[in-house]
């Protein structure tokens, strides 16, 4: 596993080979330094860092099974402690670095198996105040198959901390974390539209009719954090834990994870959101975290 460091004037960013994780990301004013991201423990274990690419699609596939163009297709389970093929290949394996300099990172995972074929590669490029994040995957399959893009960041959850990320529905969660029913009416307590706090329970939920657009504010810190998507992403999953769930957790993280498609897409009328690659198609995706220090 190789860490890579990419600095300037605003901001200083960790990125691991293992996973093409992010294992830290920080704001840097006037002599501070603000955790954007939740620092992540750099041991090769995604779920341990600040945030991992979601490919060749994200989340679960409902009983690994999903029709296409004719075909049945079955996915194989990619994790001990989940009975699904979770949030693709890319988290759990190593990836090559192409191209490093103090200010850009280009990384590749190349996957090969029965069914999903690809070549991905994420670029990590400071601008300014700017982290810029750019996702692409390269069918390199013999067939014809539905993909899609994201990633799952987690950020600080401090006392005061509020999100506002626009939606117009969310979906219930099923058994085994599946996405379940859609709703098209917000709960309060998840109704995001407006800034507002997290819940300090378990939230494992998908939310549709998003513009591409996050902002989260640590009042503490005296900073904020605007995530935006190119092009913009329809959807998003928010994900707060609970310690009867993971030992330990501290309600001290949370996850707003940018989604090209739909959980469980490949199950949905139109696919969710995923997007027909042909053999040597490519799909991109783009996703921005902006530092704003208050000043």
């Amino acid at each position: 596993m190789t860490l890579f460091t990419l600095t300037n004037e605003a901001l200083m960013v960790k990125v691991s080979s293992m996973g093409g994780t992010i294992e830290a990301l920080y704001g840097c004013h006037d002599g501070r330094q603000v955790p954007l991201l939740r620092p992540g423990a750099a041991t090769g274990n995604a779920g341990q860092s600040s945030c991992f690419p979601l490919v060749p699609f994200g989340n679960r596939v409902k009983g690994n099974r999903f029709s296409f163009e004719g075909e049945t297709y079955a996915l194989t389970p990619n994790t001990e402690w989940d009975s699904h093929y979770l949030h693709g290949d890319g988290w759990l394996n190593p990836w090559q670095c192409l191209e490093q300099s103090s200010k850009q990172l280009v990384l590749e995972y190349q996957h090969r198996s029965e069914l999903y074929s690809y070549t991905a590669r994420q670029c990590f490029e400071l601008r300014a105040s700017s982290l810029v994040v750019s996702l692409m995957v390269t069918n390199q399959g013999e067939q014809a198959l539905p993909f899609g893009l994201g990633w799952h960041p987690y950020f600080p959850l401090t006392e005061h901390t509020r999100l506002q990320a626009k939606a117009g529905g969310y979906w219930l969660e099923d058994d085994q974390w599946l996405a379940g029913e859609h709703q098209t009416a917000l709960p309060t307590e998840l109704d995001f539209n407006q800034p507002t706090s997290l819940p300090r329970h378990w939230i494992n939920n998908g939310f549709s009719q998003w513009d591409g657009r996050a902002q989260i504010h640590w009042p503490e810190h005296r900073w904020s954090l605007t995530m935006t998507t190119e092009p913009a992403a329809p959807c998003y999953f928010i994900f707060v834990s609970d310690p009867s769930f993971d030992e330990g957790y501290q309600f001290d993280y949370f996850c707003v994870e940018p989604m090209s498609h739909a959980a469980n897409g490949h199950n949905l009328e139109q696919g969710g959101g995923l997007k027909r690659l042909a053999p040597g198609e490519t799909l991109h995706q783009t996703m921005r975290l902006i530092s704003q220090p208050e000043v």
